[in-house]
């Protein structure tokens, strides 16, 4: 079962948990580089004041008494420091530090960590500090089941995700935990991070140096998660070093550092890898980016957020099944066509798929983005579903009714109907809604696009209708 857990039991006060110690030669740079202190974190400021959570649950610790914070909850994108955090905390004295992965891990694990937790601290005043990663991936048996541990205080527990948890962790253990917010790390993070990384003993330790066009392609590529920007480092070092290696071969051994170029970079990674879960918070925070660019009449905007989904591999049928909505939400009656050009797109979508289909969609993108806006229709209907579910109603005017059934005629239905195109231009006076709703008005034609000539007409046409 210990395998299980990956724990490490620090032997004494002074001396780190096993798992937290120096890293082989051989491991990776991102986990060579791995901070040992708060201090050493990059980003996220707003967690590491002075007094905050992050530096109570860092620091030492000498009794259960005096544990610190309640359990954290650390959420955020991957790569920003969830798992560097936990280790972190890990270091400080007088902790006992058990680590689990909700995929592989279950109730029987978390039951005997929280049997175990007790024991260190009844017999030996120690806390016990449990890291687990991807609570979203736990059910809501194996949540419940670390509910007595965390109100108890046996562990405290450190908990990642990257989903938010709002919706991933039960409420009960959200009530008894803080939720902290990690932010992506931005541009200067990262270029301190592998500046870092390239001299520092634990990295590259002064064997290769990169030039500025290099570490920026690095920064660029990384996209804001720090473990991709040292494999990125780490994959254009080897690249260079490679290079260097077979210019000097059969010209002795090249001495010095070894200049990691752009194009070094560029071979080790060509392609940057989208941060886009089609099930989680990227989903659907880019997608509602992409409706809101097209209501905000910003075609740029709106194209960048359909080849950022594009790009991560999200289903264009969805997209295009949005773009058919914000027609008639956000584009309406100021430019009627652009109900059919998004109709049109849908189904060319299904027709030819893709890549092919990414033009159909732009094309659609920027028709409804460069569009005049209206939402009159998607009010009006909302207005007259919010007056019939508030039980204003009514009969209909016995005129209108259906009389091609015998037997209609004798219950006056269909009788003093005015048949429109026996009318002036087509249309009658007389009642249409019911008793209640005569005289309400749900459609407010704006003064953008085709609504602007619509709003003259409707006001004519009610005119008449009403006999006004």
């Amino acid at each position: 079962m210990d395998d299980l857990f990956a724990s490490a039991h620090a032997p004494d006060d002074d001396a780190p948990a096993t798992t937290v110690g120096r890293a082989h030669p051989s491991a990776p740079l991102a986990v060579r580089m791995r901070p040992r202190t708060l201090d050493e974190v990059l980003g996220q400021a707003h967690l590491k004041e002075p007094g905050s959570p992050l530096r109570k649950l860092t620091g030492p610790s000498s009794s259960a008494q005096a544990a610190g914070p309640s359990s954290v909850i650390l959420y955020g994108p991957p790569g920003i420091g969830k798992t560097t955090l936990a280790h972190v905390i890990a270091r400080a004295p007088g902790r006992t530090f058990r680590e689990l992965s909700a995929i592989t891990a279950g109730v029987k694990d978390v039951r005997e960590v929280m049997q175990q937790a007790q024991r260190e601290r009844d017999l030996y005043d120690r806390i016990t500090v449990l890291f687990l990663d991807e609570i979203h991936r736990f059910s809501k048996a194996q949540q419940d089941a670390l509910l007595p541990g965390v109100e108890n205080r046996w562990v405290v527990l450190v908990a990642a995700t990257t989903e938010n948890p709002s919706f991933s962790v039960i409420a009960p253990l959200l009530s008894r935990s803080l939720l902290l917010t990690l932010r992506p790390l931005d541009d200067a993070d990262l270029a301190a991070l592998v500046d870092r990384a390239v001299a520092d003993e634990r990295g590259l330790n002064g064997t290769v140096t990169l030039t500025e066009a290099a570490r920026d392609y690095v920064v660029r590529m990384a996209g804001g998660d720090a473990r991709r920007a040292l494999t990125v480092l780490e994959a254009a070092a080897g690249v260079g070093l490679d290079r260097a290696a077979a210019r000097s071969e059969g010209r002795g051994t090249a001495s010095g550092a070894v200049e990691v170029t752009a194009e070094d970079a560029a071979q080790a990674m060509d392609h940057q890898i989208q941060r886009y879960d089609k099930d989680g918070d990227q989903h659907y925070d880019v997608i509602s980016a992409f409706i809101k660019s097209i209501r905000g009449s910003d075609v740029d905007a709106a194209l960048h957020y359909l080849a950022r989904m594009l790009e991560a591999g999200e289903d264009p049928r969805f997209i295009a099944r949005r773009l058919v909505i914000s027609a008639s939400e956000d584009v309406g009656m100021a430019d009627p066509t652009a109900l059919q050009t998004a109709v049109a797109a849908a189904q060319a979508v299904q027709l030819i798929g893709m890549p092919e289909g990414r033009i159909v969609l732009a094309q659609a993108v920027t028709h409804l983005a460069t569009a005049p806006k209206s939402n009159a229709s998607y009010l009006a209907v909302d207005e007259a579903i919010a007056d019939v579910r508030a039980g204003r109603t009514g009969p209909v005017p016995p005129h209108l009714r259906d009389a091609h059934y015998p037997g209609a005629k004798a219950l006056g239905h269909g009788q003093g109907y005015v048949y429109s195109h026996d009318e002036p231009h087509a249309v009658a006076r007389q009642q249409y809604p019911p008793d209640p709703l005569v005289g309400k008005d749900y459609y407010r034609p704006k003064p953008v696009g085709h609504e602007r000539q619509l709003g003259p007409q409707v006001e004519a046409l009610r005119r008449i209708i009403r006999g006004e």
